[in-house]
C-alpha cells in the first residue's frame, strides 16, 4: 500500500513496519564487547560510540570514512546524546572528525568487530524466524568469498574475507579475513566453529569441497551440505558424470528472464548410497546435476551442466529444494556482494589503512543484514530514505529514540 500523502515517512520506510521499542534487538550491548586499542589518556567518545556513528552513517547510505563523520555532523544534538555524546562542561563536543574514525576503524580488532556484528545478526535473524516458518524450511547458509579490489596497493595484496551468509534473508553470520583467494581452504573451519550449525545445510563452490573440511562440517557440526564438485576432484567428478544421467527423468524446473537473457534450470538427483556404489565423497547420499540453458539477446544458447553432491537422503529434501539451494548460493552475489560493491562502493573504495577495509566491510553486512531481516527489497532506496531521516538510523539498530514515532 502507497504511503499517504501527508505521511513523513517514505514508502520504503513504511515497508520496515513499526520499530517500537524492544521489538529489535539493541545493537550497543554488542559494540560494548569489542576491546578499544586506544589508550585511556585524551579519549573524548567512547569506543561505542563511535562505532554506533558509523553503523548509523552506513545504514544512511554512507560509503567513505569523511561520509561515516558527516552523518554525525549532520545529526542533531539530541540523537548524538542517545549514541553517547554528551555535553561537555559548558558545550558541546564535535562529534568525532574523519581523522579520529580513520584511526579507530584501523586499529579496532577486526576478528571481535566480526563476531560482535555476526553474533546481533544471527540473534535478530533467529527471533525473525517464526515458528511456522522453521517447520517449513531448513536454514540454508552460504560460504563465499570476496575481495576488497580498493584496497590494494603496489606493496600490499588487496585484502580478501571469508564470509557465512544466510540464503534468505540475506544476512553475515561470520566473515574472517584469509590472506589470498587460494587460502579460503584453511579458513573454513574457523569461519564455522563458533556458529550453531545443527541441522543447517551449508552451500559452497568446488574451492570448498574438500573432505576433510566435510567430514568435519558433518560429524562435528552435525550439518548437513551441498558441494558443488568439479576436476579438481577428479575421482568424485568422474564418477558423478558416468553416472546414467539419461535414463533419469527430469525431477524438477525453474526459468526466468531479465537484463537481456532468458535461463532455464533443470534438476535430476540420484541415490549413490555406498550400497549402490557410492562416491568418492564423504557422507554423500544424493548426486545431482544441475543443467542449465542460458540466452542472450544476440547471443547463442549456452549449456552446462553441473555437479554436485549433498548428504541430506531423498526423503529428507525434494528436487525443489535443492534446486532452490543451488540457486540461492548463486543469489548471495547479488543479493550480498552486488549490493555491497553497487549500493556501498565497496570495490571503489580507497580505504586501505590497516584493518580499516574489512571494518568497512563488516558495518555494510550489519546494514545489510538489518534491513534485510526488516523485509527491505530494495537497500539503495532504503538507505537514501533514512539519509533525509537521519532518526531511523537509530531504531533499526534496535536502539530507543523517542524522535522516532513511526508506528505509535
Amino acid at each position: 500500500m502507497p504511503a499517504a500523502v501527508s505521511s513523513p515517512f517514505p514508502a520504503v520506510l513504511l515497508k520496515l513496519g513499526p520499530l517500537d521499542p524492544g521489538q529489535v534487538a539493541d545493537l550497543r550491548p554488542y559494540f560494548d564487547s569489542v576491546p578499544d586499542p586506544r589508550s585511556r589518556r585524551g579519549r573524548w567518545y567512547s569506543l561505542t560510540a563511535i562505532l554506533l556513528v558509523c553503523a548509523c552513517a552506513v545504514v544512511s547510505s554512507a560509503r567513505s570514512i569523511d561520509e561515516l563523520a558527516e552523518w554525525g555532523v549532520n545529526a542533531s544534538s539530541r540523537l548524538l546524546v542517545v549514541i553517547g555524546i554528551r555535553r561537555h562542561l559548558l558545550r558541546w563536543r564535535r562529534t568525532p572528525s574523519p581523522a579520529t574514525i580513520g584511526r579507530v576503524l584501523g586499529t579496532v580488532d577486526g576478528d571481535a568487530l566480526d563476531r560482535a556484528v555476526g553474533t546481533y545478526l544471527a540473534d535478530r535473524h533467529r527471533s525473525a524466524v517464526k515458528p511456522a516458518d522453521a517447520l517449513a524450511s531448513r536454514r540454508v547458509v552460504a560460504v563465499d568469498g570476496k575481495a576488497l579490489k580498493g584496497s590494494a596497493r603496489l606493496d600490499t595484496a588487496r585484502r580478501h574475507l571469508l564470509s557465512a551468509v544466510t540464503h534468505s534473508p540475506v544476512v553475515t553470520l561470520a566473515q574472517v579475513e584469509v590472506g589470498a583467494k587460494t587460502n579460503e581452504t584453511t579458513h573454513f573451519k574457523p569461519l564455522l566453529a563458533p556458529l550453531d550449525l545443527v541441522g543447517t545445510l551449508l552451500s559452497f563452490d568446488a574451492l570448498h569441497s574438500v573432505k576433510a573440511n566435510i567430514t568435519w562440517l558433518v560429524e562435528t557440526k552435525k550439518a548437513h551440505y551441498i558441494a558443488v564438485i568439479k576436476t579438481n576432484q577428479p575421482t568424485a567428478y568422474s564418477q558423478l558424470a558416468a553416472l546414467l544421467w539419461r535414463d533419469i527423468a527430469v525431477q524438477h524446473t525453474t526459468s526466468d528472464t531479465g537484463h537481456g537473457r532468458r535461463e532455464s534450470r533443470s534438476i535430476k538427483t540420484c541415490s549413490i548410497a555406498d550400497g549402490l556404489g557410492g562416491v568418492a565423497f564423504p557422507h554423500a547420499a544424493l548426486a545431482i546435476r544441475v543443467h542449465r540453458r542460458r540466452k542472450q539477446t544476440g547471443k547463442r544458447e549456452t549449456r552446462e551442466s553441473v555437479y554436485a553432491v549433498t548428504s541430506l537422503d531423498a526423503h529428507q529434501a525434494g528436487p525443489a529444494e535443492l534446486a532452490a539451494a543451488i540457486r540461492g548460493h548463486w543469489g548471495v552475489e547479488n543479493s550480498s556482494h552486488h549490493i555491497r560493491d553497487v549500493t556501498f562502493a565497496e570495490d571503489a573504495s580507497t580505504v586501505h589503512a590497516a584493518t580499516a577495509p574489512r571494518a568497512m566491510a563488516t558495518l555494510r553486512n550489519l546494514a545489510i543484514g538489518a534491513l534485510k531481516i526488516l523485509g527491505a527489497d530494495n537497500i539503495a532506496k532504503t538507505t537514501r530514505a533514512i539519509r533525509v531521516k537521519p532518526e531511523r538510523a537509530l531504531s533499526i539498530l534496535g536502539i530507543a529514540n523517542d524522535q522516532d514515532t513511526h508506528g505509535t
